[in-house]
């Protein structure tokens, strides 16, 4: 039995310009300069008040972060709800995660940056909800590249970390992932380039959902 671990943000649905208009907005609250859009992306998969914190061109999460951080929260699913803003699957996901679902071998689920209620509403919305075994957010654990989401859902599940692959689209998860002793499939539709991936450590890059399957056929029958 092995564990499949997906990212959200980047690696499954493209949130890039929702995170960045919301953060753009608090920025401005704040009377801050409205964030570069390619600072945004890459800070995507980071806790949110870490995020906040990098933007600002700090190390520690300060009170000004802590009140940026609320404030985001409050104003995130009243942005969501405009037009342009949702959070939509990336072409071929759906249909990637049910193959893996339905294979008796593999259980799959969630390490997210994104908050319990962001990640429900993600898996709700998508019908994921039935099939991620396991999850850790932002509410539950350590900000990545900390291991402690791999780990955690691992005990849960019952598998070993070695038995177990990380998937997503930073360098904080494949810095997680190897952090954890799991596998790290970086995928290269998302928020960080290919080269900046395999430095941080990706066992193989996915060029499309289909890719990952085939990539699992592979080296993990």
């Amino acid at each position: 039995m092995k564990l499949i671990l997906f990212d959200c943000d980047g690696t499954l649905v493209d949130s890039a310009a929702l995170i960045h208009e919301v953060m753009a907005r608090t920025f401005e609250a704040f009377e801050l300069a409205r964030p570069e859009a390619q600072a945004t992306r890459s800070i995507i998969g980071l806790t949110l008040d870490i995020a906040i914190a990098r933007l600002m061109g700090q190390i520690e999460v300060d009170r000004r972060a802590t009140a940026m951080t609320a404030h985001y929260k409050s104003i995130f699913a009243s942005v969501r709800s405009e037009a342009g803003f949702q959070e939509a699957l990336f072409p071929g996901i759906a249909e990637m995660v049910q193959s893996l679902a339905g294979r008796d071998e593999l259980l799959i689920g969630a390490v997210t940056g994104k908050s319990r209620r962001g990640l429900s509403h993600i898996v709700e919305t998508h019908g994921f909800d039935r099939l991620f075994f396991v999850s850790r957010t932002a509410d539950d654990c350590p900000s990545k590249p900390h291991p402690a989401m791999v780990m955690e859902c691992c005990a849960e599940a019952g598998i070993d970390p070695r038995q177990t692959i990380v998937i997503g689209d930073a360098i904080y998860d494949m810095q997680m992932a190897k952090s954890a002793g799991a596998g790290a499939l970086g995928v290269s539709w998302g928020y960080a380039s290919v080269a900046e991936l395999i430095k941080a450590g990706a066992d193989h890059i996915a060029h499309a959902p289909t890719d990952i399957i085939e990539w699992m056929e592979a080296n993990h029958a």
